[in-house]
């Protein structure tokens, strides 16, 4: 395939074109990691509540085990201090679920913002870049095996009346008599709608 017209004016609007295509990307993909980065700092919150939970579990576990060295009222007051263990670690399962709605949030966003403008780019700039690559190595192939005549008659069939209104003569009849004047200025109308040089 041939991604590229040979002239300059053709072949700089297809590279603006490219650039403008890989900006977006870039720009998107930007957008994507700065937004996941401000919704990651939301699950600060619950990094301190898992902290806190995991601290006020620890101490309570610790204290319920002394509190049961203490004789005769040691397996109440245990008992009453592993329901403050069982509150810590409520508070860090509170914790972990806040952390991974605000993971799960972050990982979606990112995944929105840079897969919308991607999709947008696979639906409208791609398609028409590759046709133009097809189209233009097929007339390529037809000018490099100097086929002038399917390129002529490329241009009859393609090309705006207005176009074939500059002939003085009737192109078509001069096709159809294989007039090589004819021939070979349709082939190069051709070429240059395609951004191709003509044939040397």
């Amino acid at each position: 395939m041939k991604w590229y017209a040979d002239r300059p004016g053709r072949l700089w609007r297809q590279l603006t074109a490219d650039l403008f295509a890989a900006a977006w990307v870039w720009f998107w993909v930007s957008a994507a990691l700065v937004a996941r980065d401000t919704v990651l700092a939301l699950r600060a919150p619950g990094d301190q509540m898992t902290r806190a939970g995991g601290g006020l579990h620890d101490t309570f576990t610790d204290a319920a085990a002394k509190a049961r060295e203490v004789p005769l009222v040691g397996g109440k007051l245990g008992e009453a201090l592993d329901k403050g263990r069982d509150a810590g670690a409520t508070l860090v399962d509170a914790g972990r679920s806040q952390i991974e709605a605000v993971e799960t949030t972050a990982l979606w966003l990112t995944i929105a913002l840079i897969a919308v403008p991607v999709a947008f780019l696979l639906v409208t700039w791609l398609p028409l870049r590759v046709r133009y690559a097809r189209k233009a190595a097929a007339t390529a192939r037809l000018r490099d095996t100097r086929r002038f005549d399917l390129l002529a008659l490329q241009a009859l069939t393609t090309l705006p009346l207005r176009e074939l209104a500059r002939f003085e003569d009737d192109p078509a009849d001069g096709w159809r008599r294989r007039d090589v004047a004819v021939v070979e200025a349709l082939a190069a109308r051709q070429l240059a709608v395609c951004g191709l040089r003509a044939a040397r």
